[in-house]
């Protein structure tokens, strides 16, 4: 087969040390579906430590193919895409069969799928792909937060194919699914997490102080690329239960999202409207908002979005005024927090802190995962 140029990518922390290159020459073929926000910038980061990489830990990745909505660039169409992804040459009408086929080849290379689509019919193939052999690596919240079969799939066909990683769908880059393995598989107990896991609403909490109307923020969040296309999916609470639920499932918990109470900070006439007719009305979340601050300001604390989640399986995800001398009231900007109160934490809770929001961070959390599941891998000639 044709290949394509190298793809390595830099990232500094929660990386395992890596053994020497000449002893662990490595090849894995990528193939990525998403080229949007966070997989462009996933792409650059590949770019950028190739050469190190390649130098240093003897991991050579390949860019196979590249997979849009609608079409897809495949490097036996076009020997230069890693150079021009999203200008190649040549393209075909994107099959997600055939797309994976290629990336997995007939030559028993190491291959894998990175996902960074958010989107659920993507998600629907995971298992398939993991039972076929190949390694998946995500930031969509949507396969380890959706139909708990589907998940319960996920996981079978990762236990006895392909590694399946998902670190970014909870906290970008921050190691809180991590983390939480950690914790479990040295034996520890969850007793509960709380935490605040948007960064859009910190950065919105942290920013609401009166001086300018909460519309106006989360029409900032949006143009710097802090909320989800529709902010709705942000400010609803929808996305932080999704975290929350998948959390939950890491911990051995069958959690689904209908089993999560969640307060929506959208109005309920907003709710069902278009995303453009939404944005276009987003001053109707101004009087509503104001008298949060109002309450806060009144009992000297300030606003975060917060979710909890027991060891009874009672979840919430809603907006509360805490006291400001909380853990919670010193995050900055688009700072997440998770609190794990554990059997060994049981007094004194084990915190993640951290920014939790934008493309750079999420996409470095992929490829964290990418870099874990790659020094996993065994030599093949």
């Amino acid at each position: 087969m044709d290949s394509c140029a190298s793809l390595i990518a830099e990232h500094p922390h929660r990386l395992p040390p890596l053994q020497a290159a000449s002893s662990r020459r490595r090849t894995l073929a990528v193939g990525l579906i998403g080229p949007g926000r966070v997989g462009s910038v996933l792409l650059n980061q590949l770019r950028h430590a190739q050469e190190r990489l390649a130098r240093e830990t003897g991991l050579e990745l390949k860019l196979r193919g590249v997979a849009a909505s609608r079409r897809m660039w495949l490097d036996c169409d076009d020997p230069d895409l890693n150079a021009r992804h999203d200008g190649a040459q040549t393209w075909r009408p994107t099959d997600l069969d055939e797309f994976a086929a290629y990336i997995r080849g007939e030559d028993r290379h190491h291959a894998m799928l990175i996902d960074c689509s958010a989107n659920d019919a993507v998600a629907s193939h995971y298992a398939e792909w993991l039972a076929s052999g190949l390694h998946v690596v995500t930031p969509n919240k949507l396969a380890s937060s959706g139909p708990l079969s589907r998940w319960q799939a996920i996981r079978a066909a990762s236990n006895h194919g392909g590694r399946f990683r998902y670190e970014a769908t909870v906290c970008a880059g921050l190691p809180v699914v991590q983390t939480l393995r950690d914790l479990l598989d040295t034996g520890d107990q969850l007793l509960s997490v709380e935490g605040m896991f948007s960064g859009t609403l910190a950065w919105l909490c942290c920013q609401y102080d009166g001086k300018r109307s909460f519309s106006s923020l989360v029409r900032e969040a949006h143009a710097l690329g802090y909320t989800e296309p529709d902010p709705r999916d942000d400010l609803s609470g929808i996305d932080v239960a999704r975290k929350l639920v998948i959390l939950a499932r890491e911990a051995g918990w069958p959690l689904s999202l209908q089993d999560v109470a969640v307060k929506s900070l959208v109005p309920a006439e907003l709710a069902s409207l278009s995303r453009e007719a939404f944005m276009e009305r987003l001053e109707d979340m101004d009087v509503p908002m104001a008298g949060w601050l109002a309450k806060a300001q009144t009992e000297q604390g300030v606003l975060r979005h917060v979710a909890s989640l027991d060891r009874e399986g009672h979840a919430k995800v809603q907006l509360h005024v805490l006291p400001a001398a909380h853990p919670f009231a010193h995050t900055r900007l688009t700072d997440n927090i998770v609190q794990f109160r554990t059997q060994r934490y049981r007094d004194n809770p084990l915190l993640v802190q951290g920014p939790g929001a934008g493309p750079e961070v999420t996409a470095a959390g992929a490829f964290a995962d990418l870099l874990r599941i790659a020094e996993s891998l065994e030599v093949r000639a």
